[in-house]
């Protein structure tokens, strides 16, 4: 193999070249990060990486199926190309017939710039970020506050080629913001955090001025039990959990039984109302600052993602439509098993209610109740009723008589996504956030805050 290829197609092609399996799937994925860290007030590191992933899939045919074999490498050199294509078509003759096998995709346009250079990062991301960080640091410094965090910004180029013609290619960008901010005597601390493509829509300056705010909330400390309490969840809280309940609703899960979206005596909720709010979750590749991946990008398979799917082109889907479940993440696999669409997992997801009220205006509109800022820490209790626990974290707050009086202590709760849509009353307007506990594997996320009259604080916790 010459220098020339080096080039991401080229090592695709020739990784199709090298194939003696049935059927071949070649992924390449190129990274590329641009990161800043800063802490009390000032930077503190900074850098910027670069790497290569290969993924081979195999594909082998017997007298009793078709098996697979998946291997995937970093920094493959030209030297090592062939020996990991011959790995996967070992794995694949080693392996049982593959229950999700399906004739690989084909017929799907080449993508334009398949075979140009991979898009990539570089610091030059925070050209304008950086200096507007730089003054929120002077800001904060001459207010007694001390803020930290990081920013951090991906590119990822990913080429698919596969032995049935598939020449397919996404780049995928992926920016990130977290910024916390403390009191000189690190008593309070208040958190932001935010998605972004570019950085050219976020300023730092701005979220400075919302952390004082909550900062300032924070000087008259309150104490209240556990119970139940009328809470505003704000859209990073609610991210949180939408992303996990979708993480939760394959569609064959929910047909077997297992899942909150499992029917009693068999089959699955599809079709079934979950809320009275005209809510609509939803996911779109095309949807305007939240784009993504418009085929199937499968490294592996599992109840909901298939290898042999991989350049399925992935549509628009409704999930819940006016409240209603509409449909559960298939592939094309459980979808002939649970007589389901075909509906590919999502590359970002968006919550509708209708309303326009913004978290300010609906804490104006509340007698009494608590805000929260972020949950942390949420794992799962019970896959039957999707119940989750989880902690509050840096700022729950009382509402009282539509503003602001104190900070209260964090909490424990206990509540199930599917539970809490069916419970709140109130949907706000729809935002670009950043979900806290799950941000460093989804980012792009579009939600309203919402209202729930009876949140399940169970227990005090002594976390910040």
């Amino acid at each position: 193999m010459t220098a020339r290829t080096n080039k991401p197609h080229e090592i695709v092609e020739r990784a199709l070249e090298l194939s003696r399996a049935d059927g071949c799937v070649v992924i390449a994925d190129e990274h590329s990060t641009a990161n800043l860290r800063w802490a009390g007030n000032a930077l503190t590191t900074n850098g910027v990486t670069r790497g290569r992933t290969l993924t081979v899939v195999a594909t082998v045919d017997g007298a009793e199926g078709t098996a697979t074999g998946v291997v995937s490498r970093s920094a493959v050199t030209a030297s090592e190309l062939e020996s990991l294509v011959r790995a996967a078509e070992d794995a694949a003759r080693a392996a049982g017939p593959a229950e999700d096998a399906q004739p690989l995709v084909r017929d799907v346009p080449e993508s334009p710039g398949f075979r140009d250079v991979p898009a990539e990062t570089s610091s030059a991301v925070y050209a304008d970020f950086a200096p507007a960080l730089g003054e929120a640091f002077a800001r904060a410094r001459a207010n007694g506050r001390e803020l930290y965090g990081f920013a951090d910004h991906q590119m990822v180029s990913s080429y698919l080629g596969t032995s049935t013609g598939l020449r397919l290619r996404h780049d995928q960008p992926r920016g990130t913001l977290e910024l916390n901010a403390k009191s000189p005597d690190r008593t309070r601390s208040a958190w932001a955090g935010r998605s972004t493509r570019d950085f050219r829509d976020v300023d730092p300056g701005a979220l400075d001025e919302e952390l004082a705010r909550r900062l300032a909330w924070a000087g008259r400390r309150i104490e209240l039990p556990a119970g139940r309490y009328e809470t505003l969840l704000p859209p990073s809280a609610v991210a949180d959990l939408l992303i996990y309940q979708m993480w939760s609703a394959s569609a064959r899960d929910a047909a077997e039984g297992r899942t909150v979206f499992s029917a009693p005596g068999g089959g699955t909720r599809v079709g079934e109302r979950l809320t009275e709010l005209p809510l609509t979750l939803r996911s779109d590749p095309d949807e305007p600052g939240l784009e993504s991946a418009p085929f199937v990008l499968a490294h592996s398979s599992g109840d909901d993602a298939s290898v042999f799917d991989n350049g399925l082109p992935v549509p628009a889907t409704e999930w819940i439509g006016g409240g209603v479940l509409k449909h559960l993440t298939t592939t094309r696999h459980s979808a002939a098993l649970t007589g389901l669409p075909v509906a590919p997992g999502f590359g970002n997801l968006v919550l509708e209610g209708g309303g326009d009220r913004s978290l300010e205006e609906m804490v104006a509109h509340t007698e009494r109740g608590l805000l929260l800022t972020c949950l942390w820490y949420i794992r799962e209790v019970d896959p039957a009723t999707l119940l989750l626990t989880g902690l509050t974290r840096d700022g729950v707050y009382l509402v009282e008589n539509g503003e602001v009086v104190g900070e209260v202590n964090n909490f424990r709760f206990n509540e199930s996504p599917v539970g809490l849509l069916g419970r709140a009353t109130e949907a706000g307007r729809t935002e670009k956030t950043l979900p806290r506990e799950w941000g460093d594997w989804f980012t792009r996320a579009a939600m309203p805050p919402l209202r729930v009259p009876d949140f399940n604080m169970s227990s005090v916790s002594q976390g910040v």
